[in-house]
């Protein structure tokens, strides 16, 4: 047959779906200490979602995550399942600073990670900063449960526009919420609402002064107290530390840009974690 032949009638529409393209992502890894390392368990992933677990050479291990969509847009779903065994010791990252783009219909993106750490264990959960751009919309929740004297070391950073490309939050919906428990009991709990002119909302005094980024960390760990004072004593004035209750330390702070923010971070979060931190962080 020619293709001359061929006709499509004039009238047939062509199909286009109303609902764009979603990404779906998921990494299930567990970890497990053997003869004073700490070892692959298992790792399951699927999506755009992957794990990278790099030679490092040391008794702990590191896994990096990696968005291969790019970023965190509207329907999207991202989640990740972590279990460190018994004397365990493992930092979790990601490759670059995860980006939460505009949403084109109103969905909202989805992000949601859940670590259980064993007895005698360490977890240090450092990805790195969360862009959000406006008219995102984002609902985060991670949930880590310690059991006996586990350890843990937990930062995340929030960035409402890039400074450095003029850029400014007008439009916003994010929920994100952390869970800290210990053997299932409260341990640290926070969380972040927030609709509308981030921007406005952040200029205010009693918000943020007109900063573009925010951090929360916390340490829990038996030499909470002791490392308080050394803590303080690397913090500027836009940033705090407290001891919440005996073996927790937390931090808030503030900063006009991610790499202000970074130059005085880095050296607390070296000062608290027992391994250098991993090689993605340096600047």
């Amino acid at each position: 047959m020619s293709l001359d032949n061929l006709h499509l009638p004039e009238e047939a529409p062509v199909a286009h779906s109303a609902i764009p393209p979603r990404a779906r992502g998921a990494v299930v890894l567990s970890m497990h200490e053997r003869d004073g390392g700490t070892h692959l368990s298992g790792l399951r992933q699927s999506g755009c979602l992957k794990c990278i677990l790099p030679r490092i050479f040391r008794p702990d291990a590191e896994a990096v995550l990696v968005n291969t969509a790019g970023g965190v847009t509207g329907g999207d779903r991202i989640e990740v399942a972590a279990t460190l065994a018994r004397d365990a010791q493992l930092s979790i990252t990601t490759q670059a600073a995860e980006r939460i783009y505009r949403t084109v219909d109103g969905t909202t993106g989805q992000v949601r990670s859940k670590v259980e750490v064993g007895q005698g264990a360490r977890l240090n959960w450092l990805p790195q900063e969360t862009i959000l751009f406006d008219r995102a919309r984002l609902s985060r929740r991670l949930d880590i449960n310690l059991t006996g004297d586990a350890r843990l070391l937990l930062c995340e950073t929030l960035v409402f526009g890039r400074a450095a490309m003029g850029e400014r939050v007008h439009d916003l919906h994010l929920h994100d919420r952390i869970q800290v428990t210990r053997d299932g009991a409260p341990l640290f709990r926070d969380g972040i609402r927030l609709h509308g002119d981030a921007h406005a909302q952040l200029a205010r005094p009693a918000m943020a002064n007109g900063a573009g980024v925010v951090a929360t960390l916390a340490f829990a760990a038996p030499e909470a107290e002791q490392m308080l004072s050394k803590v303080r004593a690397l913090l500027p004035e836009n940033a705090g530390a407290s001891l919440r209750s005996p073996g927790l330390l937390v931090l808030r702070a503030l900063a006009g840009d991610s790499l202000t923010l970074r130059r005085f971070m880095i050296p607390v979060l070296e000062l608290l974690s027992s391994h250098p931190l991993p090689a993605v962080w340096r600047l």
